[in-house]
């Protein structure tokens, strides 16, 4: 900790002493000879269809990553990754334990969901993953883009607008705007191979040493096409990243006095389940109680009382009550087991990742050119479930006497394919293009099983998969007028084709087996069971199969149309009107408008502000996405689970339809040069108001409804429901605060940069119950105090970054400290220890720095070697009060999002080019 405050200290005295120097250097009017800076400031293109100008001059605020040069020397080699160590107001973190999101970590942007970021690639829209998140984890009921489908080393730069920005883009772009602009390299190849793991004390279940092990290589070549500008840009990425392992110890119960006695007859060749289907209609009943009496003898840990007490019960029932007892300690010892072999698989998954994107241009001729760009990846995951313990139910211990640890395999393959064709036209600047893109999401459940199959179940299901397509079609124009200082006139349309589809698993994944091994009808007494009367559940373990009832093919259209408008009235005023006008062919149409404006108080320092509506569609996923099972409770069949918008049932208790988003956006900033000391500052404060938000709701379950309710619940043969719906309102306020700096003196260069982001999301109103379910005591329902911890307190309402690059030479030195304000844990715990849980008591995470550090040696023009730490100190958040770590499990928050938990990374690339 000292070390740590130390360098921070240092870093931030270093930027107020430069800071300093500029100040003075510009009243002095030093040598200019003594120190050269660059003075050449990056350019922008997004927030405006004016064309590039400098980001300082920008009416809104706009972040330029330069991906292609950082990717020498950052620790992190994702997207994702990368923009969550650089960029404040940018959160995004690996969950664990989380179903299909293990694979694709939710982003996020000024603390808003992951679905209110539109994301593009070379201007043109993204499409959005597959994916719903409907576990626990911030972000939970969203739709957002797998930015981690395109490999970060085909970038060139990335642009983050932060601002709304839906009169101008459409759909989704309430938080902003991120663009990935693509690579354009050509004559050479250039690679890198990287090397890296987490060294840190808590590895491999906090036994020490190394685990994570993390292999990539990426390569980038390109070529011209022809002599007048035309080029082809390729990139393949290759990534095999093993899992971490965070979790403690179980330190539950495992092992009963059946389970041993069990164990000692299989020891002998005879499986006790092979005895019995459904144990109350046991043909050999007798048998079983000898067998239970004779090998409880071996059983050696058996005080000599609880072994008279077993040979004396002489009937199922009578040994139910005995065998029941905890005898975890003295098993694990006969077995030759840990604790720790019981554990979850808690940390990152295991990951193999391959990615190929291509980036193109042809010139047809001077004023004309065609463009097609695009890519396809395919990425295999495997995460862990809970452990399925030999002393439950849902494990089928004449398979597995020991229990078993199920994984989520998910196989996510992205494609993605834009072309058009742009050029100029007595004027007009015009771009016609295409844009398709598709994700799948396939879940190959593995090292499980179907429990109420018992010997019959295999130990791998296909449990079907989700499916999201997206065509896009663009006709933009734009032109300029030589009128006052320019005016920039552009509009243009867009036709969009959305496909959802939900693919049915096999049959064994979903489907529930009765004692004899067929369907189960219903009838309780059919059942199997295991030893202690509990039935056997059916479908594939930790991952239940989408059912034929869950499949859908649906479809939706939207056309838009958009106009706007750059006034530079003077070399001082600038002024841009949008507005933008939507029809959806699922919910209805939409008009949303923008004004912006930045003002030239001085030559170096700039006002500026911006107002705008904006929308997000419900997501197709949100309307159509069901997955339910039954249960039986009561003495019926029930379903119970998450049922559409368009379900009979969500029409019975009259759920109104989804409907968009809508949003109203303010800003208001300035910006500072000092071009002598290399020095700029934006400053901007934002407030965004969200009407009608989509949420997931909880379970309904029938007990708590109305009678109403009710009576539709019985009609349906339904005992738990939950939906999609625009329960809330929200209101985000923040702050961002961007300060650069770059120097050059005696062959050093040097760039520092500082951003912070204050941000704060609150419920604001009353939550919109409806229809049938209309009632202010399911209102904890509609969005409960774990939904709300999501919401308002499971990202960092702070954060800030502050890092350093020194090129000298062939040498570069980068060191990097990163702040995570805290966060809220979701569970609901006795924090304080009265004995009391109050609705809202919930643990702090508290705030942690992490830094990085990295250097980098370029031995030839050809060769280079960069070594580094990310989290240097190895830095962990707080650990879990044991109310939340599920039998010392989760020895860490799974439900926040700061920076994850799998400590300190070290690191080896080597980079090439030819």
């Amino acid at each position: 900790m000292k070390n740590k405050k130390t360098i921070l200290s240092a870093s931030v005295l270093f930027f107020l002493g430069v800071f300093t120097y500029g100040q003075e250097k510009d009243s002095i009017k030093a040598n200019k000879d003594s120190i050269k800076t660059n003075n050449v400031e990056e350019v922008v293109v997004l927030g405006s269809r004016a064309g590039a100008r400098s980001k300082t001059e920008s009416p809104v605020p706009v972040d330029v990553f330069n991906v292609k040069e950082s990717s020498i020397i950052l620790p992190q080699t994702n997207i994702g990754q990368i923009l969550n160590a650089v960029a404040p107001s940018f959160t995004s973190t690996i969950q664990t334990n989380s179903d299909g999101t293990d694979h694709l970590d939710p982003a996020q942007l000024r603390g808003l969901g992951p679905d209110q970021v539109l994301v593009l690639v070379n201007g043109k829209r993204r499409h959005t993953s597959a994916l719903v998140n409907v576990n626990g984890t911030p972000g939970r009921g969203t739709v957002g883009t797998d930015l981690n489908a395109i490999p970060s080393f085909a970038l060139n730069r990335i642009e983050v607008l932060r601002d709304g920005a839906a009169a101008q883009y459409g759909s989704d772009a309430i938080a902003g705007v991120i663009n990935l602009d693509l690579k354009r390299d050509t004559g050479k190849l250039a690679g890198q191979i990287s090397y890296g793991g987490n060294l840190t004390p808590t590895a491999n279940d906090h036994t020490g040493d190394f685990d994570g092990q993390n292999i990539q290589l990426d390569l980038n070549y390109g070529n011209k096409i022809g002599t007048q500008g035309g080029f082809f840009n390729i990139t393949w990425s290759s990534q095999f990243r093993d899992s971490t392992s965070r979790a403690g110890a179980e330190s539950g119960a495992i092992y009963n006095a059946y389970n041993a006695i069990e164990q000692r007859a299989l020891n002998n060749g005879v499986n006790l389940s092979s005895l019995f289907n459904n144990i109350n209609t046991t043909p050999n009943s007798q048998q079983l109680i000898n067998y239970i009496h004779q090998y409880a003898q071996g059983v050696d840990y058996f005080t000599s009382d609880f072994q008279n007490q077993i040979q004396a019960a002489n009937t199922i029932a009578a040994l139910q009550g005995l065998l029941n007892t905890n005898v975890t300690d003295q098993e694990l010892a006969y077995r030759g087991q840990t604790r720790k072999d019981f554990n979850m698989q808690v940390g990152q998954s295991k990951l193999n990742n391959h990615q190929l994107f291509i980036n193109m241009e042809v010139p047809l001729s001077e004023n004309w050119k065609v463009y097609s760009f695009g890519g396809y990846s395919l990425r295999h995951g495997t995460s862990g479930g809970f452990y399925r313990k030999p002393n439950q139910s849902r494990t089928f211990t004449g398979l597995y006497s020991s229990g078993y640890l199920p994984q989520i395999g998910t196989d996510i393959q992205d494609i993605s394919l834009a072309a058009g064709i742009k050029g100029k036209w007595d004027g007009w600047n015009i771009d016609f293009s295409n844009t398709f893109g598709q994700n799948s999401f396939t879940y190959n459940i593995e090292n499980t099983g179907n429990t109420s199959m018992r010997f019959a179940s295999p130990n791998e299901f296909n449990a079907g998969g989700l499916r999201f397509s997206q065509n896009t079609i663009n006709l933009d124009f734009s032109k300029k007028y030589d009128v006052w200082e320019g005016i920039n006139v552009a509009f243009g349309g867009e036709h969009r084709y959305e496909n959802f589809k939900i693919n049915q698993g096999e049959e064994a994944s979903y489907q529930t087996y009765d004692q004899f091994g067929n369907i189960w009808n219903g009838d309780p007494s059919q059942r199997a069971t295991d030893f202690f009367e509990q039935p056997l559940p059916g479908g594939s373990q930790v991952f239940n199969g989408f059912r034929p009832e869950n499949a859908v093919n649906k479809n939706r259209q939207a056309l838009a149309a958009y106009a706007d408008v750059e006034f530079n009235f003077t070399n001082w005023l600038l002024v841009d009107a949008a507005a933008r006008y939507e029809n959806y062919s699922d919910f209805g149409s939409t008009f949303n408008y923008k004004l912006a404006s930045r003002i030239k108080v001085a030559p170096n320092f700039n006002v500026r502000f911006a107002g705008s509506t904006g929308f997000r569609a419900p997501s197709i996923h949100q309307i159509y996405y069901n997955v339910t099972s039954t249960l039986f409770t009561n003495n019926q069949l029930l379903e119970v689970g998450t049922f559409s918008n368009d379900s009979q049932l969500a029409q019975q208790l009259n759920m109104p339809k989804l409907k968009q988003e809508t949003s109203k956006s303010a800003s208001v900033g300035f910006t500072y040069r000092i071009p002598s000391a290399g020095l700029s500052f934006t400053a901007d404060g934002y407030f965004t108001r969200i009407d009608n938000r989509i949420i997931l709701t909880d379970q309904f379950l029938r007990k708590d409804v109305p009678s109403d309710a009710q009576k539709e619940y019985d009609k349906l043969n339904v005992n738990g429901a939950q939906f999609f719906t625009n329960a809330i309102d929200t209101e985000t306020k923040g702050i961002d605060v961007v300060i650069s700096h770059n120097m050059r003196f005696s062959g050093f260069k040097l760039d520092n940069n500082f951003a912070i982001n204050l941000n704060k999301t609150k419920q604001v109103g009353m939550v919109h119950s409806s229809g049938l379910l209309q009632s202010p005591a399911l209102e904890k329902i509609y969005f409960s105090e774990k939904s709300r911890v999501y919401l308002e307190e499971a990202v960092p309402r702070v954060k800030a970054s502050l890092s350093h690059t020194l090129s000298w030479k062939n040498a570069n030195f980068y060191l990097r400290n990163t702040y995570f304000g805290k966060v809220t844990g979701a569970d609901i715990i006795d924090v304080n220890g009265d004995g009391i849980i109050d609705f809202n008591e919930h643990q702090q995470i508290g705030d942690k720095i992490i830094t990085d550090i990295s250097a980098a040696y370029q031995f030839t023009k050809n060769v280079g070697l960069t070594l580094g730490v990310n989290n240097l100190f190895d830095i962990y958040p707080t650990k879990n009060l044991p109310a939340s770590t599920n039998n010392d499990q989760f020895i860490y928050s799974r439900s926040t999002s700061q920076f994850g938990q799998n400590g300190r990374y070290v690191f080896a690339r080597l980079n090439f080019n030819f």
